[in-house]
Order: C-alpha cells, then sequence, then structure tokens
C-alpha cells in the first residue's frame, strides 16, 4: 500500500518529467541511431561530394600557403632591387590570402544542395542578414575597413616610429585586424585598427625623419650666461650623432610602396620627390635660448639637430651629462631649490626675548643644501 510521501513524490518526479521509463530510454537510443543512420546513408549517398569538399578545403589551403609564400619571397628579392615599402604589400598579401579561403568555402557551400538552398534564402533576404551580420560583427568589420584604410593613406608605415596612446615604438605590422608596435622598452603593444585609426598620431619618420631636439638646462642667476651657452653648443658640437650644418633641396620620397632609401640608389626621378621645407632647409644648426626666468634658475634651451628620432633621447642624455661635467670645471653652477623652515616655537621665544619684529625680519637661518623633510629641525644659533 502506497503511504502519503510515496504519492507527493511520484506527483513530483512526475510533474517534474525527471521518471525515465525503460522504454523513454529505448526511445533515446533508437533517436541517436537514427541520426546516425541518416549520416552514413547521407555520406554513403553523397561520397563524391564528401571527396569533393575535403579535395577544395585541402587545396584552398594549400593554395592560399603557397601564394602566401610566393608573394613574401617576390616581395624580398623586389625589395632588395627597388627598396619597397612593406605596409601596403603586407596589407595587399592579407587580402589576397583572405579572399583564397573565402572563394574556397563558398564552392564548399555550392557544392552542398542543402547548404546552396540555406545562402540562396540568405542572399534573398540580405537586407535582414546584413544588418543582423553587421550588428554580430561590428568591431570585427570596422577593424577590417580601418586596416584597409590605414593601407591606402598610410598616415603611417611598416618601420616608422611613432608616439601613440601615450607611447613610443616602432611599427612592425600592419594586418587586417590590428598594429603591432614594439615600444622602446620592447613591448609589444597590439591596437586594434578602428582604435589607432582614431588616435592622433606623432609620426617621426613619415617624410622627413630629421628632427630638432630640445634640452633642458638652468643655471644660476650669478651665473655667465654667454660662457654657458658656449660650454653647451661645444659639448653639442662634439657629439658624434649630432648634424653637421648641410642643406637639402629635397627631403624623401611620398608615402608608396617605394622606401626613402631609395634616393641612394638613383633608380628614382626627383619629380616624385617633396621639396624640404623652406624653413628646414637649412639643418646641423646648434643654437642656445633663454627661456624662462625662473625662481631659482634661468632656464636655457638648446636646440640639437638628429637625423633620426631614434638618436635623439640617448643622444639627448650624453650630451646633458657631459655639459653638467664642464660646468663644474668651469664654475658654472646648476642651482637648486632652497627652503628656510621657520617654526612658530621660535618665533615666540624671540618675542618673548623681547625682540622687536624689524629685528626678527632681519633674523637669518640656516640655509639647507636640499629640499628637507618638514619633520627636520633647524637648529637655531645655540646648536640646540
Amino acid at each position: 500500500m502506497e503511504t502519503l510521501d510515496t504519492l507527493n513524490n511520484t506527483s513530483n518526479n512526475t510533474t517534474l518529467g525527471i521518471i525515465e521509463t525503460p522504454s523513454s530510454f529505448a526511445a533515446n537510443i533508437s533517436y541517436f541511431d537514427r541520426i546516425l543512420e541518416q549520416a552514413f546513408t547521407w555520406f554513403s549517398n553523397n561520397y563524391g561530394t564528401l571527396l569533393f569538399i575535403i579535395f577544395i578545403g585541402m587545396g584552398t589551403i594549400l593554395v592560399a600557403r603557397t601564394v602566401n609564400h610566393l608573394m613574401e619571397s617576390y616581395f624580398k628579392k623586389a625589395s632588395s632591387k627597388l627598396r619597397m615599402d612593406t605596409t601596403a604589400f603586407r596589407m595587399f598579401r592579407h587580402v589576397t590570402v583572405a579572399a583564397i579561403y573565402f572563394i574556397g568555402l563558398i564552392v564548399i557551400i555550392f557544392s552542398i544542395p542543402d547548404l546552396r538552398s540555406l545562402s540562396v534564402a540568405l542572399f534573398t533576404g540580405a537586407g535582414l542578414a546584413g544588418i543582423v551580420i553587421g550588428f554580430a560583427a561590428q568591431s570585427t568589420l570596422s577593424n577590417i575597413i580601418a586596416g584597409i584604410s590605414l593601407a591606402i593613406f598610410q598616415p603611417f608605415r611598416v618601420g616608422d616610429r611613432l608616439n601613440i596612446m601615450n607611447e613610443y615604438g616602432k611599427v612592425t605590422d600592419l594586418n587586417l585586424r590590428h598594429t603591432v608596435i614594439i615600444t622602446w622598452d620592447n613591448r609589444r603593444l597590439i591596437i586594434p585598427n578602428s582604435i589607432i585609426s582614431n588616435e592622433a598620431i606623432i609620426n617621426w619618420t613619415i617624410e622627413d625623419p630629421a628632427v630638432i631636439w630640445p634640452i633642458d638646462i638652468g643655471i644660476s642667476y650669478d651665473s655667465d650666461i654667454n660662457l654657458a651657452r658656449k660650454i653647451m653648443i661645444e659639448e653639442a658640437r662634439k657629439h658624434p650623432l649630432v648634424m653637421p650644418p648641410q642643406t637639402l633641396e629635397y627631403s624623401i620620397v611620398k608615402p608608396s610602396f617605394l622606401k626613402p632609401e631609395t634616393i641612394a640608389t638613383g633608380l628614382m626621378d626627383l619629380s616624385v620627390l617633396h621639396t624640404v621645407d623652406p624653413d628646414f632647409k637649412e639643418r646641423g644648426e646648434v643654437k642656445v635660448q633663454l627661456t624662462e626666468f625662473g625662481d631659482f634658475a634661468v632656464n636655457l634651451r638648446l636646440y640639437v639637430w638628429f637625423k633620426d628620432r631614434s638618436d635623439a633621447y640617448s643622444s639627448g642624455c650624453e650630451i646633458r651629462e657631459a655639459i653638467k661635467k664642464r660646468f663644474d670645471s668651469e664654475g658654472i653652477e646648476i642651482p637648486f631649490p632652497y627652503r628656510t623652515i621657520v617654526y612658530k616655537t621660535d618665533i615666540e621665544k624671540e618675542k618673548a626675548s623681547g625682540k622687536s619684529s624689524a629685528e626678527v625680519s632681519k633674523m637669518e637661518y640656516a640655509k639647507r643644501s636640499r629640499l628637507t623633510d618638514l619633520g627636520d629641525k633647524v637648529e637655531d644659533e645655540n646648536g640646540q
């Protein structure tokens, strides 16, 4: 006889549908058997189609890799003679390989009748399908379009040195999805093309790689400005990477398949060259300007020409060190701020001693050689 608990459990299990009878289990097995049987039947009846699909898939992969290898080999040979730019060529190679894979996929789809009818239905409703695909792959499509745009308009090329997103580095790759930049500390910065196309970029290499690099140095108000200027110019001239005085008529080739070094080969005619900006035809001048009267220093700025941004930072550090050593030997002071700390207890003691406010204002306190912590107490005249 069934108890109340047994009846409740039976009714709950029936409601939840978790009771499996031997007949339902056998039905599930027969269902999977039917699926396997149908798949086996389809492959048996369409054995030729299956072989065709395998052949097309393997052929597509083989053709894509072969084309990629041939294009890369051709580019290396052509680049050694014409010094071709890698940016547009690399993007063209990526697009070509992607097109081969796409064509192979289309051939496979149309070789299967069911997929063919489905694809025809999708093309028939292309408006709705386009909207759905557009929303689903919005980020991917924007990166692809931005990558093609960057390869066509070339705000930068592979090998250029950039400042972007507060980073400085060299462009090593531009593909359909992202751009790879090696930063100055050997990090790989991978930026999606849709983001980099909306960023402000400082391109140190495009058109004219030469750069004027500023070096700021402060001297004391008692130092001789003319002597300091003479020392700074002499030390800058001694550096081997500083450009000598020269005048240029032409700069480099317009961004295209050809690299700037092509000029040196004599293969290009001058009609494709940019003329140097008239304000920057004269290069290699080293000059020093007084930029500011600071709180404790006269600030001077040294302007130095370098042939490339990659030389500028490290060379600027070396020149700055040489100037410091020369200043020390020539008696030019590079000042630092002083801080005088007056404690309230000392003022109260002075007032209690009967000194006038004028006498208090004339009182001298010990100078500190460096900026000191507020917790450091200044000794008074008695050394207490």
